[in-house]
């Protein structure tokens, strides 16, 4: 028995609601009195083909997904579709928009280019123009009309950085690609703003493996037959996402976290909540006197991974061991960023925030 509850700050993969767990538990053997694991089933069974129907729609449900935009359920993680979409996009274009706001738009930029022949044009440059404390403001964007696509990450795990702004596209603009892997479902967005929203499961959705991708139609017509099928959107969805294999059980898990969600009170709710939770810990840095420090600008504030540090590297190490001793898991912030870092998904329960600030607060009083 624990002394108290540990919590899992990690930025991915992620705490998992404990109600979603123990489904999983009782179901492991056996189920829905099919008498085999969701491990082990047929992914062309009709169990199987159930559950990824009611993923589908319980995600379709959530998100509020408009009828002419496709669901996927692929492998590869959030980095294999900086790849991906430039293979399925890009072909006849003379160039691609990316803005670079922090560590994973900054590997996607640098990605997209070893697969094709297209321009990978710099759109903004967070990192000469802010240092990656701030998000290049959409007004600042350098798009090109006639730009394939402009791709940008909406929330920046490693940096604590977030477009709190959620930009607003019109039509006559190139589409927008979003990659949304650590915030996806926490707040509501408008998906017919983008072209393609794609996100890694391992943060808001389920355990690692599966990668959602949402596409509007009209882009399915510019994949080439020249691209293999195995990363062929068209060719996924030709075969109602079953040209090969897919992650069958993080898929199960994911069909069970939308569940859990709509149980909660859908998006809506669970964004009033991560709201107050990401406020709670911000003003705990913020009245510390300075003893805690985050340097993001306000406005820029990720509220789903908040950054902070001390003024000391030594005083940082020992907060992440004397926070692990006391359950608080996982708060080392990024290899080459420091500090710590704590990550608030969806599944982060408010007391779970209350113990980090509890444990800041009494840390402080003994070394500040």
């Amino acid at each position: 028995m624990q002394p108290f509850p540990i919590y899992n700050f990690s930025a991915g993969p992620a705490v998992l609601p404990e109600s979603v767990l123990r489904t999983a538990q009782n179901e492991m053997l056996d189920y829905n009195g099919t008498g085999i694991s969701v491990m082990t089933m047929s992914h062309r069974g009709d169990a199987f083909a159930s559950i990824l129907h009611h993923a589908e729609q319980d995600l379709r449900q959530l998100m509020n997904i408009p009828n002419n935009y496709k669901v996927l359920f692929l492998q590869g993680g959030a980095s294999a579709q900086f790849s991906q979409i430039v293979l399925n996009f890009a072909h006849g274009f003379e160039c691609v928009d990316a803005v670079v706001s922090g560590n994973w738009s900054e590997i996607a930029y640098k990605q997209m280019a070893k697969l094709t022949q297209t321009h990978i044009h710099l759109a903004a440059d967070g990192k000469r123009d802010f240092q990656y404390k701030n998000v290049p403001p959409v007004a600042s964007w350098d798009i090109h009309r006639d730009a394939a696509f402009v791709h940008f990450v909406i929330n920046e795990t490693v940096h604590g950085l977030q477009y709190r702004d959620v930009p607003q596209w019109s039509a006559d603009l190139p589409p927008l690609i979003c990659d949304m892997s650590s915030e996806i479902l926490s707040r509501q967005v408008n998906v017919a703003d983008f072209g393609v929203i794609y996100a890694g499961a391992q943060k808001n959705i389920g355990p690692a493996g599966a990668t959602v991708v949402i596409i509007r139609e009209d882009l399915l017509e510019r994949c080439s037959s020249h691209v293999p099928d195995v990363w062929n959107y068209q060719s996924h969805v030709q075969r109602q996402g079953m040209y090969n294999t897919p992650a069958t059980y993080p898929i199960y898990m994911a069909g069970l976290v939308f569940r859990w969600l709509q149980a909660q009170g859908g998006v809506e709710s669970i964004q009033k909540i991560n709201e107050l939770k990401a406020k709670k810990l911000y003003d705990a840095i913020d009245q510390s006197g300075g003893f805690y420090q985050n340097d993001i600008y306000p406005d820029a504030r990720s509220q789903m991974n908040v950054v902070f540090r001390t003024q000391d590297i030594e005083l940082d190490e020992k907060f992440i061991q004397e926070s692990a001793l006391n359950g608080l898991q996982l708060l080392r912030g990024y290899k080459a960023v420091g500090g710590m870092r704590a990550s608030i998904y969806n599944a982060m329960p408010m007391a779970g925030v209350d113990a980090l600030i509890e444990f800041m607060q009494d840390f402080q009083k003994r070394y500040g």
